[in-house]
């Protein structure tokens, strides 16, 4: 069983990387510069006092609801492990969903029902991934399982809308933030978690299942970087840009007769005309994300990306030139 992304492949990084979420404004300088002068030299402190005190008080919570994770797929894994552990059985997801949820439920042996009330762990997305919209069911979920996890790594770059569940839900589930896509950084892997108000216990455990110094230094520097003022204030910079993007990328693909589907984050799913020729785009530098593996068959992700980009990829699907003005 082999796991499915987008991003670089065997031919390298391709040049227009429509298959990723990244932020296209990216990479971040403020956060940029604060991972090149981290102190590789080093280890991190093991207990990562500083850090988690710094993303509690950005989050305006108790530093011990705070769990450091390698990655968020990484916490994905360890989360699963520890409710399989536990003696959890049975796992919930929507029909449409990044498909590591259902991989590591997989290898522990949990069983997908479709009745959240039945589930011992449960997932959510907002935005969501493929499509970049609420979930529609995640207060009901919120309500029905005991163990839920919102990933909000797409919080950081919505464009429109707001997450379903007020600031009481929130603190029913377990929130996985990974802010390297919303920095451009998606090199540098860590991640972290926010432990609802009665999941102490189960952090605790994830503590336990961690392996030591689960964030290197660069980790350590990407994520004390994401809280500070310059940083976020470049983040709301780079969402109205995007949103421009967006709109040109949308009347591009919509004028050529592409199915866009509705989304509300910095990146959309769509169904083209005629069958993609993968490898010739590929051989121009072009990389678009098949949705197949996260539920949605016969359509394209695609991140938003610069004018540039977008005409590269108007002149590989030979688009008429005047759509792309």
């Amino acid at each position: 069983m082999s796991h499915i992304h987008g991003g670089p492949d065997v031919h390298g990084v391709p040049r227009w990387d429509f298959s990723t979420n990244a932020n296209a404004c990216g990479p971040c300088p403020a956060a940029l510069a604060a991972v090149q002068r981290a102190d590789a030299a080093h280890y991190p402190d093991p207990a990562y006092s500083r850090l988690g005190d710094a993303l509690a008080a950005h989050h305006g919570v108790a530093a011990e609801r705070i769990v450091v994770a390698g990655s968020a797929s990484e916490f994905i894994a360890r989360i699963t492990a520890a409710v399989a552990g536990g003696g959890g059985r049975r796992f919930w997801l929507p029909a449409l969903a990044y498909g590591d949820y259902a991989q590591a439920a997989r290898a522990w042996g949990l069983q997908r029902v479709d009745d959240p009330a039945q589930a011992d762990l449960a997932w959510l997305c907002e935005p969501s991934s493929p499509r970049g919209m609420a979930e529609a069911m995640a207060t009901s979920v919120a309500e029905a399982c005991s163990v839920v996890v919102l990933d909000r790594a797409y919080e950081p770059l919505r464009l429109g809308g707001r997450c379903s569940l007020d600031a009481a839900a929130l603190d029913r589930v377990w929130q996985l933030w990974s802010p390297n896509k919303a920095l451009g950084l998606t090199g540098v892997r860590g991640a972290y978690a926010i432990a609802p108000l009665q999941g102490l216990a189960l952090a605790r455990r994830l503590e336990q299942l961690a392996p030591s110094w689960p964030l290197g230094a660069h980790a350590v520097a990407m994520l004390s970087a994401w809280v500070l003022p310059e940083v976020q204030q470049w983040l709301a910079q780079s969402r109205t840009q995007l949103a421009r993007w967006k709109a040109e990328q949308l009347a591009l693909l919509q004028g050529a007769g592409w199915q866009c589907l509705p989304s509300e984050a910095n990146y959309f799913c769509a169904r083209a005309p005629h069958p993609v020729d993968v490898a010739a785009l590929r051989a121009q530098g072009i990389k678009l994300r098949d949705t197949a593996s996260m539920g949605l068959p016969d359509h394209w992700r695609l991140g938003v990306l610069p004018t540039e980009a977008q005409a590269a990829l108007a002149k590989a699907l030979t688009i008429p030139q005047e759509l792309t003005q």
